[in-house]
């Protein structure tokens, strides 16, 4: 999280908690009926703790400044009280029934948030509810007049949906008041986040995870898949297993057309392949990654050119060179590993206009 943001927090809190108070919004008796009676609910960026105590029990507030944490007692004095980071939440996997997220996730760089929700969704159980609230590109960005120094970015509604969307969530409604504010609630699916961020020099594609690896929590994860043995040959990257030492370190991140997860790629329509490439597009044109690599032919086939080969594509994919190579899957018989660790490493040397 912005750390200049964090300490105007840190040495404004009691001010803030006097002047900034406002009416507990609709959208809060909304989230918390979909929430599980017995389930943990965090209060992400929680602030003073105005919402905490309307979420139930049992409760945690969470905020990266400890000056707001100290106030929470006088609004929420049952509910747990943990310092900590947006981008890295110290919750074990599947261990959240839902988050209340209210204007926190506009404080952190727009390319950082699909991480930063990458890591809510594993510590969040599957079918559980989130709610995001942010501010809207409508208006921003506007002078800071009270508490100038914050950093904010300003979001559109459709950027939001896929982003949360990519993150592992299904997006239940979403809402723009038309002024300053967006508002996405959404559902935790069964299935892998994204792991993108600036800078990456490539983006991998699949066709969608399997249900397999979306229980295990790491993409190509059947035993026999071919994908991280050839990437560890290749030198995409440098630990199996992991996607995110592989965007972070390795710079190389992971996506699908499709998140749905499934037995077989065999039960995903045609019309959720070309959904999927859509959003995947507008992915990379937001944060052009040097390079794209589809990992299955058959899929970049439904989802984008019929005609397509395996190699570079004469067409870019959202202003960006575009890789296809075969799906590593151990039912495609026809792809050796070398083959397979051969491609990837093709799609690492970007083709120069």
């Amino acid at each position: 999280m912005d750390r200049e943001t964090v300490e105007i927090y840190e040495q404004r809190a009691e001010n803030w908690a006097a002047t900034k108070r406002r009416p507990i919004p609709p959208s809060l008796a909304a989230f918390t009926a979909r929430l599980d009676p017995e389930a943990i609910r965090l209060d992400l960026g929680s602030g003073p703790g105005w919402h905490t105590t309307e979420l139930g029990a049992p409760a945690i507030a969470v905020d990266a400044a400890k000056a707001m944490l100290d106030i929470v007692p006088e609004h929420a004095p049952d509910a747990w009280r943990v310092m900590a980071d947006l981008e890295a939440l110290p919750f074990r996997r599947h261990s959240l029934g839902g988050t209340w997220a209210h204007k926190c996730y506009m404080h952190i760089p727009a390319e950082r948030v699909p991480l930063a929700l990458a890591d809510l969704q594993r510590a969040s159980r599957v079918g559980t509810p989130l709610h995001v609230h942010l501010t809207s590109d409508r208006t921003g960005p506007e002078p800071d007049t009270h508490f100038p120094g914050r950093h904010f970015d300003y979001w559109p509604l459709s950027r939001l949906c896929d982003v949360v969307t990519g993150a592992g969530f299904d997006v239940v409604s979403s809402h723009d008041d038309g002024e300053e504010w967006i508002d996405v609630e959404a559902t935790r699916a069964r299935t892998l986040p994204d792991t993108v961020a600036p800078d990456m020099r490539l983006l991998l594609v699949g066709l969608n995870p399997s249900v397999y690896a979306a229980d295990a929590g790491v993409a190509f994860a059947r035993p026999g898949n071919r994908f991280w043995p050839a990437a560890l040959e290749s030198g995409l990257v440098t630990r199996a297993h992991d996607a995110l030492h592989a965007v972070r370190v390795d710079r190389v991140g992971m996506t699908d057309l499709v998140k749905r997860a499934t037995r077989s790629a065999s039960e995903v329509s045609t019309d959720e392949f070309r959904a999927g490439a859509a959003r995947v597009e507008r992915l990379v044109t937001w944060l052009q990654p040097e390079a794209v690599c589809f990992v299955g032919l058959a899929g970049y086939r439904v989802a984008v050119g019929r005609k397509a080969t395996v190699g570079w594509q004469p067409r870019q994919f959202g202003g960006r060179p575009a890789y296809v190579m075969p799906n590593p899957s151990g039912i495609n018989a026809h792809a050796r590993p070398a083959d397979i660790a051969q491609h990837l490493g093709a799609a690492l040397s970007v083709p120069r206009s």
